[in-house]
Order: structure tokens, then C-alpha cells, then sequence
């Protein structure tokens, strides 16, 4: 079966900064370049990949995304998009988003739970966020749990853009939380323009329990309420590393999926993100 990766990040830090690393030891300083992104996903079937922003420091945002824009212009490296960070919240978004139009270019990511939570709910943030639409990209959410309401007040703003929530809305794996999330999730799936992406979270898991049993009724809850034309896969490498790897999160998920049909399996894996990537000329 065909897997399209939504969400794989590639650091080179001789290249870029990424302070926020330095609270992940894991990740701070290394690189993870597209090579070893390879490695991890051999064996995995996964046949294309979508790189995802990594939320670096602000002042390498245009050079961030003109570097992967150009790696995913060479088709060797399977790479058919690109989702690019931005800064809605500033008045100058309009010609920072000129400057990194690209047929490579997807979508843009904000990453919003680092940041206080009046960031997304701002008027000028909604404007900038509304100029994608023209250009057909999409807009990932990256919210906590706690922090899902708060899409809403974009989704109902902004009926036109087609928006991404990562994480399937970062649930408390660890802690057994599915109370609020569940409810937060049932009300964002209501939105029509919005799709959640299966992703990430091995990395919000107890280490030592990273299972099946563990992230299966997270998994299944966004399946049941999106359905399976609005889900997608993400591996989220390296920030799965953390506590699992690549091709165990993907054999977690076929077992989860597994009972489907061919169809539904295929839908999630790589039909659904060749559609809200628009990956298809």
C-alpha cells in the first residue's frame, strides 16, 4: 500500500536555529536530514513525504522555506510539498507569503501552542490567514488539547481555507486524558473545513508503553468523527523518535486500521492527502 508522509520535519542546524530544541535533548543540535529520513522510512512503504516547517527561529523562516521548496523541486527526492512557517499575527504576512509562493508550496504552519493562547484569536491573524484561500493553501493547526476551542474561532471565520489539525489535537496520552478531548474533538469535526491528521502521538506516550492498546481509542475517537474521507497520516519523524521510531508508529497504525477495507486504508494513508495537498496536477 502506498503511504504518503503529511508531516516529517528535516533539521540541519548548520543552516538554521531552532531554540526551541534546546528544551529536547534528543533533538537539540543534531541533524536529521532527508538521508536519514530515508533510513528510518525503508520498509515502511512509505513512498512520498510532505516536508513540515520545524518552527524555526523567526528570522530564518523565508530561508527555511526556500531551501526544502528547492530540495522538493528535484523529483528524486520524492518530495511533492512543501508546508512553510509564518507569522499571521504580523502586518508584513501579506509580502512574507508573495515571497514564498511556489508550485511546491502546500500550505503554512503557525505553530500556536508555545505561544499565548489570545496569539490565533486576534482579528489581524484571521485576515492573513484568510489570503491563502486565493492561493488554494492550507493552514495546520497545532493546538493543545486544551487549546482546541480556540480553532474554532478560525474555522467559523474563515469557512473558505482548508485547515489541518496535527496531532489529532495532541491528546494526554501518557496520562489516560481522553476527557475534554474527546468533546474538543467532536466539536471540531463538525467544522467541514478542517481534516485531522493522525500523527504524533507516539511521541505523547509513556515511553515504555507505546502500543497498540495504549493509542488505539485516540486514533480510532478522530476516525469516528472526521471519517475516513478527513483523516490523514503523519509520521512525524524525528519528534517521534523520542520515545518510538518511524516504522514502529507505522505498523501501530495498519494494525489499528487493519479490519478496514482497502479502501478506508488507502484513503487514510495517501487518496486524502493527495486531495487537501492538492499532490495531483
Amino acid at each position: 500500500m502506498k503511504i504518503i508522509d503529511t508531516h516529517q520535519h528535516l533539521i540541519y542546524p548548520d543552516r538554521f536555529r531552532y531554540s526551541w530544541t534546546a528544551s529536547v535533548p534528543a533533538l537539540h543540535g543534531k541533524p536529521f536530514r532527508l538521508e536519514e529520513y530515508r533510513a528510518a522510512a525503508a520498509r515502511t512503504g512509505i513512498a512520498e513525504t510532505l516536508f513540515m516547517e520545524v518552527d524555526v527561529d523567526e528570522v530564518n523562516i523565508r530561508s527555511e522555506a526556500a531551501f526544502f521548496l528547492q530540495m522538493a523541486d528535484d523529483p528524486v527526492n520524492r518530495m511533492p510539498g512543501v508546508i512553510a512557517a509564518c507569522r499571521p499575527e504580523h502586518p508584513g504576512f501579506a509580502a512574507e507569503l508573495e515571497a514564498i509562493l511556489h508550485p511546491k508550496l502546500k500550505g503554512l504552519r503557525r505553530v500556536l501552542h508555545t505561544g499565548p493562547d489570545e496569539l490565533s484569536q486576534q482579528p489581524l491573524f484571521a485576515e492573513n490567514i484568510a489570503r491563502l484561500e486565493e492561493h488554494r493553501l492550507t493552514f495546520d493547526l497545532c493546538l493543545l488539547s486544551r487549546q482546541l476551542p480556540l480553532g474554532k474561532t478560525l474555522l467559523r471565520t474563515i469557512p473558505d481555507v482548508q485547515f489541518v489539525l496535527d496531532h489529532c489535537g495532541i491528546p494526554d496520552i501518557r496520562g489516560g486524558g481522553l476527557d475534554p478531548w474527546r468533546q474538543h474533538i467532536r466539536d471540531l469535526a463538525a467544522f467541514p473545513n478542517l481534516v485531522c491528521k493522525i500523527s504524533g502521538v507516539v511521541a505523547y506516550c509513556d515511553p515504555q508503553r507505546v502500543t497498540v492498546e495504549q493509542i488505539r481509542p485516540y486514533v480510532e475517537h478522530c476516525i469516528e468523527c472526521f471519517g475516513w474521507d478527513r483523516v490523514l497520516f503523519g509520521g512525524d519523524w524525528p519528534v517521534c523518535n523520542i520515545t518510538s521510531s518511524l516504522g514502529q508508529w507505522v505498523t501501530i497504525l495498519k494494525e489499528i486500521v487493519a479490519g478496514e477495507s482497502e479502501e478506508r486504508q488507502q484513503k487514510l494513508f495517501a487518496a486524502n492527502a493527495e486531495r487537501v495537498y492538492r499532490l495531483k496536477p
